[in-house]
């Protein structure tokens, strides 16, 4: 199998297995999410180091613990330079120290040609990426779920005409299969805290809201930021389509909480979209 090799293993997150997984399962843990009374269609996860925003990852996480969707889709930033507005990975699967996670080769495809009808674009290959925002998700996945398979996507273009764009074609591509959508963002990045936590509330507030138009116009509005609004937005509008009726935010938190001496913050958020019974 052609297998995508880790970049940032023993960087972002430990390379032993044994301390990955016992690192996860202590955030897991602590995380004592809501009950949801409905069908989960998707998450906010942020994506920083595992010390930093693991600890608020493992919320969201917690949600969807021992589900058993066949088919995880997580839309990201792309967050180096490139002149195609998707990307995806030219790889048949992705390696973390826990195992080999198998990429849905067809479900792929079957977004390209979505894409391709509506917008007049698709998802452009790339193999090799450095990009560490799906990957940093995908222990948490293999040890909260059964076996499944990625469509990873990740935006060079967050701009509201193409995160609408994605969100349609992601809906149409796994209407009537057992899907979970993540949308892997980190929120204001290198504020004093309150600074940090004013705008992270309010970015929060129009995720809550289920308002994707609000949340990619928060940075211009100087209002809010992430990373990933478009990512954010567009797995949004993919759960409406699906059904989803309902943003819970789960638990917010920041860099700060791990080194509290330090000037600037980064903020994380996690949050569940779902269907209420």
């Amino acid at each position: 199998m052609d297998i995508r090799p880790s970049p940032i293993a023993g960087s972002w997150y430990p390379s032993n297995p044994v301390r990955l997984r016992r690192a996860i399962e202590h955030y897991l843990a602590q995380a004592t999410p809501p009950g949801l009374s409905g069908r989960i269609w998707g998450l906010l996860a942020p994506h920083a180091g595992l010390r930093y925003s693991g600890p608020v990852a493992a919320w969201a996480f917690a949600c969807i613990r021992g589900g058993t969707p066949d088919i995880i889709v997580i839309v990201s930033p792309w967050h180096r330079g490139s002149d195609t507005p998707l990307i995806t990975t030219g790889h048949a699967a992705y390696e973390t120290p826990l195992g080999v996670v198998e990429v849905d080769a067809d479900a792929i495809a079957q977004l390209d040609a979505a894409l391709c009808a509506h917008a007049g674009y698709g998802l452009a290959r790339r193999r090799y990426d450095d990009e560490h925002a799906i990957e940093i998700e995908l222990p948490f996945l293999q040890c909260v779920l059964g076996p499944f398979r990625l469509l990873p996507v990740m935006m060079a273009d967050q701009r509201t005409t193409t995160a609408a764009a994605l969100g349609a074609a992601l809906a149409a591509t796994v209407r009537g299969r057992d899907v979970l959508l993540i949308a892997s963002s980190d929120l204001s990045h290198y504020e004093p805290a309150s600074v940090a936590h004013r705008l992270d509330a309010e970015l929060l507030r129009r995720v809550a809201a289920f308002d994707p138009d609000a949340v990619i116009a928060a940075e211009s509005e100087g209002a809010g930021y992430a990373c990933g609004s478009g990512a954010i937005a567009a797995v949004l509008w993919a759960c409406r389509d699906l059904g989803a009726d309902q943003v819970t935010i789960v638990r917010y938190g920041t860099s700060g909480d791990v080194e509290p001496d330090a000037p600037w913050v980064v903020g994380y958020g996690a949050a569940a979209i779902w269907q209420a019974a």
